[in-house]
């Protein structure tokens, strides 16, 4: 079972990194690798099932809304299907994916089970700090918005239809979303890695602001 399980990953890294290996919108293969690596990680010390975290980290960007060109197509439970993996690792494969997301800032999205957890908490990893603000600016650029409006404000999502077809400019981004990822971390190790992180991004934005006010 284990080495089918090694099998599995193998292809599924090969698979995925041919697929995310040229997006420019801050969803490439080295973000799934930093997921990968960062669930790993925060497993060492939450535990959770290896096998499932591994695969739900590595296939949780293939169906996200953000990115997908056939709202009908389930590229995730074709592939699964395509490994001939056990019905029930796929299921909760597919159901850890299904609770990663943020959807908007009113709107609960906690997980379920520790993998879950662990995952989500990954991936909020890589949406903040150094890196999250790269590919911040990365995704606004890929989408023709705006760096900064002041005569656009922030908005808190209720909805996440709402959240969804935001056009927003990149820097209201952090205030509807990543600076509200810090609190809202699973795991007793992801809210203390996300700690740096967060005032990393605090930081960016005093000064952001003090050159956008002709303060420095």
């Amino acid at each position: 079972m284990i080495e089918n399980q090694q099998k599995h990953l193998v292809k599924t890294e090969r698979f995925v990194r041919d697929i995310f290996k040229n997006d420019g919108s801050g969803h490439d293969w080295w973000h799934v690798y930093r997921v990968k690596k960062y669930a790993l990680k925060i497993a060492e010390t939450e535990g959770g099932n290896l096998f499932l975290i591994e695969m739900a980290a590595l296939l949780h960007d293939l169906d996200d809304w953000k990115l997908k060109k056939n709202p009908g197509d389930n590229k995730t439970k074709k592939w699964l299907n395509h490994l001939a993996i056990t019905e029930k690792a796929a299921i909760q494969i597919l159901e850890i994916i299904s609770q990663v997301s943020f959807k908007g800032a009113g709107i609960s999205t906690k997980p379920t089970t520790i993998e879950a957890k662990i995952v989500q908490d990954a991936d909020r990893l890589d949406a903040i700090g150094a890196i999250g603000i790269a590919r911040t600016f990365a995704y606004g650029g890929s989408k023709g918005r705006l760096i900064y409006d002041p005569e656009i404000q922030p908005v808190l999502h209720n909805d996440f239809e709402t959240y969804k077809n935001n056009t927003a400019p990149t820097i209201n981004h952090f205030y509807e979303k990543l600076l509200l990822l810090k609190s809202r971390m699973n795991t007793k190790t992801g809210k203390k890695m996300a700690e740096n992180r967060h005032c990393f991004i605090e930081n960016f934005l005093e000064q952001f602001f003090n050159e956008w006010k002709v303060k420095i």
